[in-house]
């Protein structure tokens, strides 16, 4: 079976959010079970020399953007068996960052063009072309409407993938009509139109044949008003197609036993563990003690991500006897709360506000309790890591948070974490007093819930499969 992923960001190559570790390590897995999947980038300006150095040109021609004639190169690399391939245009793709140009739509509709052109090119006849997000949104609806009549087009399915739905590449409808070259009836309120202008992910979402999201819990949620960020009643309409697989994570490069970023290796050592919270605390200029609980914090420092629920109860927070850890940037209101909380509480807040991955490596393993109070979050990987550096996490029941943490029940001695369902500042702070006490007070509890969190898998295998299957069904439907 052949797979070619489309995405706008991998690790290593370019990063700034989870989509870029799920490209980076889900093909990784589907090679292993044996199947041939290819992924295809842009080639930034950002990318490290290393790798640009690393690539071969294969293939050059020009596509037309609307009525401009562009130029397009293909390069490749292997990269842990994986092909990848990223495509050339310094014009488009060779400025700082990845996004947040004035030309967006361009740069992305040149991006998709220049994708499916180039298969006959490369000799790469994929089975299925699995889109992700907004950025390679419009590929399933030029498919149908430019190229599915010709031999080589004419049996590939697609797939897209919601990472955050939130995110939608909306533009003004001259602008679609101009970079596409798609006749009227693709902008009325069933095809294409959104919020009076045209939608890529809109796109993406209608004229691909299966769709999927990155946990079950968020594909139900998406479906509300609430979550639905008004496509919930396309989505409630191609429900049947319509399917939640949870992410993994990476278990070679979040692995506890050989990180080379930790100050001591473990697997279920607890007091292997508390040595990496001793030096962070010494490292980070905190009280060097080992029987305060430290509970960790690394996220982007935006609303989505529950801050605002924080900001509440802060000082509440900050009344126990806790060590807090942050390590992120984003709005800079947030980014100001925690170097002031650092400021008047420097023996219990240190606010790192930068993004440093060894030291988010470093936080993982050294702290007790990772907290995730996300407003909504589609899978999050957060939760994932700290559980895999067997930190417990605190978080609200919302999509792939729902999914992979487990509520602790002293009762029945099930669970991996302690969570919240409404979004409330004050059961938030119930849930951190109670996980606080569970940490200092009965010793067994949490060795129960240590015990819990070794048994789950949080790695690509199962997630890997699931994809395989429904691959197989798309492709037979």
């Amino acid at each position: 079976m052949k797979v070619l992923f489309v995405a706008s960001e991998a690790v290593p190559f370019a990063k700034t959010g989870g989509l870029a570790d799920v490209i980076g390590s889900l093909p990784k897995e589907l090679t292993r079970q044996d199947l041939d999947v290819r992924v295809i980038l842009p080639k930034y300006g950002d990318i490290p020399e290393t790798y640009r150095q690393a690539m071969t040109s294969v293939v050059t021609f020009d596509v037309y953007v609307g009525w401009r004639k562009q130029y397009i190169g293909i390069d490749v690399l292997q990269q842990e068996d994986v092909t990848f391939y990223f495509v050339d245009n310094e014009y488009y793709f060779r400025r700082p960052g990845l996004y947040g140009y004035g030309d967006e739509a361009e740069r992305f509709a040149f991006f998709c063009r220049g994708v499916i052109e180039s298969l006959p090119l490369l000799d790469f006849q994929p089975d299925v072309i699995h889109c992700h997000d907004w950025q390679a949104g419009m590929i399933p609806v030029l498919l149908k409407a430019h190229y599915s009549h010709l031999p080589f087009f004419s049996r590939i399915k697609t797939i897209t993938t919601i990472h955050n739905l939130k995110y939608q590449g909306v533009f003004s409808q001259p602008l679609m009509k101009d970079l596409f070259g798609l006749s009227d009836d693709h902008f009325s309120g069933l095809a294409l139109e959104l919020h009076g202008g045209a939608s890529f992910l809109k796109g993406g979402l209608l004229y691909a044949d299966r769709i999927t999201t990155v946990s079950q819990t968020y594909a139900e949620e998406i479906q509300t008003p609430y979550y639905g960020e008004y496509l919930d009643s396309l989505l409630r309409h191609r429900r049947d197609q319509l399917t939640g697989i949870v992410n993994g994570i990476d278990y070679e490069v979040f692995d506890p036993k050989t990180d080379p970023h930790l100050v001591v290796n473990y697997k279920d050592s607890l007091p292997k563990k508390q040595q990496n919270k001793l030096a962070l605390q010494e490292r980070l200029g905190l009280p060097v003690n080992g029987d305060v609980p430290m509970i960790a914090l690394v996220t982007r420092l935006v609303q989505q991500k529950g801050l605002d629920l924080i900001q509440h109860v802060l000082s509440e927070i900050l009344s126990l006897d806790i060590q807090l850890v942050v390590l992120g940037t984003g709005d800079e209101s947030y980014e100001q709360m925690f170097r002031d909380a650092a400021n008047t509480h420097p023996d219990k807040v240190s606010a790192q506000i930068t993004f440093n991955e060894s030291l988010a490596h470093q936080i993982y393993a050294a702290s007790d309790l990772f907290l995730m109070p996300s407003h909504f979050e589609p899978c999050g990987i957060g939760q994932l890591i700290a559980l895999r550096y067997r930190s417990v996490p605190i978080v609200r029941e919302t999509g792939g948070l729902k999914d992979t943490v487990e509520p602790y029940n002293e009762f029945a001695g099930e669970g991996t974490g302690f969570t919240f369902s409404n979004y409330n500042a004050h059961d938030m702070l119930h849930t951190i007093r109670r996980a606080v006490f569970f940490y200092k007070n009965d010793h067994e509890a949490w060795l129960r819930i240590q015990q819990n969190i070794k048994k789950g898998d949080f790695s690509w295998k199962k997630s890997a499969q699931q994809y395989i299957s429904l691959y197989k069904e798309t492709i037979h439907s």
